[in-house]
């Protein structure tokens, strides 16, 4: 927990005071969901709560004023009882949780960055999977802003209430395209794996050759086609979970050398199951193709598979506020996910509750730091000082990335 933790504390119990039975979102079958709160300072989460109606979850944290809410993705016949077992799991949404600390070369500490790049692949997750190949419909989503570094796509159609874990699974390995015969896809019928390994395979190509053309100026795609590897960690060929990063990233060097030969590209895309970078590299090549970003994550969305998979998980609270930066969980309509529209949903300015334009002098205590909320940007590295109004300043000092100055 962040030190100075009081201070925040008393602000979100300013928060929470303005809410009423009205105001205060609840979840679909209230009656059903179990709580769990998340006090300030070192006291363990709390856990197995109950509501029966909005006014006694209103009553509740209000009276609590907590660090974090949050409900069961699952509906229970005894939703406060202690025991898993003994709650009788009755059903539970299906969630897709898009988080940007998650993307391969992307860091937190750029966060309008991160927030841009993780608003597109939730708006993709929907546009290239959700909709088109599991035919999931707008009216059973609710779509909604983490309150921190990501999005929520909740799908609450009846139908699939009751899909267990496995069945889950299915649908993120799908997504992520495990258990994917990029050869086979690509010699099979139209489909939208096959639509995307097509648009991919180039992708990849171009890549390695800048990667081959100028090593030293090209580290970032060499360390997003290293993370990409290391997180997919499912190579068809099993010899290749064993490998190491830095092998990785030498194995990667020595595709782009052989890259950059065209009659080996052009014997690649006369024959897809042709092994032109031999049977060490070529397994590697077809995961590149798969994870890169211009196939997965630009196209899909890289979920959080616990969250997905999970049938007892908890979620944030819409319209509560999230203790570790202080912006809101906040809900939207789906269009507005889109990051390409006009009317796009703005989590750097429209999840801002608390206003003051009272200035505080911050010393950065961390490097490399880009906070942008409001339209106002500020940025630093341990030991600069900075004078930020009340967002800013809540913002960065609960991310641990900033202290006051006393």
């Amino acid at each position: 927990m962040v030190e100075g933790w009081s201070r925040h504390a008393l602000r979100f119990s300013d928060y929470y005071a303005t809410l009423s039975q009205n105001s205060i979102w609840a979840p679909p079958r209230l009656k059903s969901r179990e709580w769990m709160f998340i006090p300030w300072g070192s006291r363990p989460p709390e856990r197995h709560r109950g509501f029966v109606d909005k006014n006694e979850l209103l009553s509740y944290v209000q009276s609590r004023s907590p660090h974090s809410c949050f409900h069961s993705t699952a509906y229970y016949r005894f939703p406060s009882e202690r025991k898993m077992v003994d709650k009788e799991w009755l059903g539970a949404d299906l969630i897709f949780d898009l988080d940007g600390d998650h993307l391969p070369g992307v860091s937190d500490r750029d966060f309008p960055t991160m927030i841009n790049l993780i608003q597109e692949q939730a708006w993709n997750l929907w546009e290239d999977f959700l909709h088109p190949e599991f035919g999931f419909k707008e009216e059973y989503v609710q779509t909604s802003f983490s309150g921190h570094r990501g999005f929520h796509i909740h799908v609450r159609d009846p139908k699939l209430f009751h899909l267990d874990s496995n069945a889950r699974r299915e649908l993120v390995n799908h997504i992520r395209g495990e258990g994917i015969d990029v050869r086979t896809t690509l010699a099979g019928l139209d489909s939208g794996w096959k639509n995307r390994v097509q648009r991919g395979l180039q992708t990849v190509i171009d890549k390695l050759n800048q990667i081959s053309l100028e090593k030293n100026k090209n580290r970032d795609i060499i360390e997003n086609f290293t993370n990409i590897l290391i997180s997919r960690n499912n190579f068809s060929d099993n010899k290749l979970k064993s490998l190491t990063p830095k092998t990785i990233t030498k194995k990667i060097s020595q595709l782009a050398d052989l890259s950059i030969d065209e009659d080996r590209i052009s014997r690649l895309n006369k024959d897809k199951n042709l092994l032109v970078f031999g049977e060490s590299l070529t397994p590697l090549f077809w995961e590149l193709v798969k994870g890169d970003s211009s196939v997965i994550l630009g196209n899909a969305g890289e979920t959080d598979e616990a969250v997905t998979v999970d049938v007892k998980r908890v979620i944030r609270h819409v319209g509560s506020l999230h203790g570790k930066c202080g912006l809101k969980v906040t809900d939207f309509p789906l269009n507005r996910l889109n990051p390409y529209d006009q009317e796009k949903f703005d989590p750097l300015s429209e999840t801002i509750v608390f206003k003051g334009n009272k200035l505080t002098k911050l010393k950065f205590i961390v490097d490399d730091v880009t906070a942008s909320l409001n339209g106002t940007e500020i940025g630093g590295s341990t030991g600069d000082i900075v004078e930020v109004s009340e967002p800013l300043s809540m913002f960065l000092t609960l991310k641990g990335w900033a202290e006051v100055v006393r």
